[in-house]
């Protein structure tokens, strides 16, 4: 059972970001089309309560999953390695979980400086790869303990040396 909650929480952080991805690509395109269209945006625009924008839905769902879920998600993920027996889960699990604290207060600095945007993307996709790898390790722990005890050595001493302790 906590197995399959590790891998549901590791693939929706992975899905997670790829909504991000989606509604920030949607946001900036649909406020390039606004603007062709007429639009201005100037500082009043960008403080006022209610931003008539084109995109400002993607904007507003890129800031509300970012900021509130994928951490949610991530502190879940990883409250639930410790009890998934997943070997070396709790280090995924961490490093899931740091890379997403991280990636929010990246978006939020990217507010001051649109130079932190560039670390904000990339480390995006270091947490796509973290999550996803970590769901798929759990197929692999789920495969091992199906196994009997002698086969399961053999696979193990089959693996490379990196993969065993990962």
């Amino acid at each position: 059972m906590m197995k399959q909650l590790y891998r549901a929480l590791a693939y929706l952080i992975a899905a997670g970001v790829v909504l991000q991805a989606a509604a920030i690509a949607y946001a900036v395109f649909g406020m390039f089309e606004w603007v062709a269209a007429g639009g201005t945006i100037d500082k009043a625009l960008t403080e006022s309560e209610n931003p008539q924008i084109g995109g400002i839905v993607g904007f507003n769902l890129h800031q509300l999953v970012g900021v509130t879920i994928l951490p949610l998600l991530a502190l879940l993920f990883l409250i639930s390695s410790f009890f998934a027996r997943i070997p070396g889960g709790i280090r995924w699990a961490l490093i899931v979980f740091t890379t997403t604290l991280v990636q929010s207060l990246l978006g939020i600095y990217a507010h001051h400086s649109s130079a932190v945007g560039w670390l904000h993307g990339a480390v995006a996709l270091i947490l796509f790869t973290g999550a996803a790898v970590s769901g798929s390790r759990v197929h692999r722990a789920l495969a091992n303990r199906a196994l009997p005890h002698t086969q399961r050595e053999s696979a193990s001493a089959a693996q490379p040396a990196h993969w065993q302790g990962a």
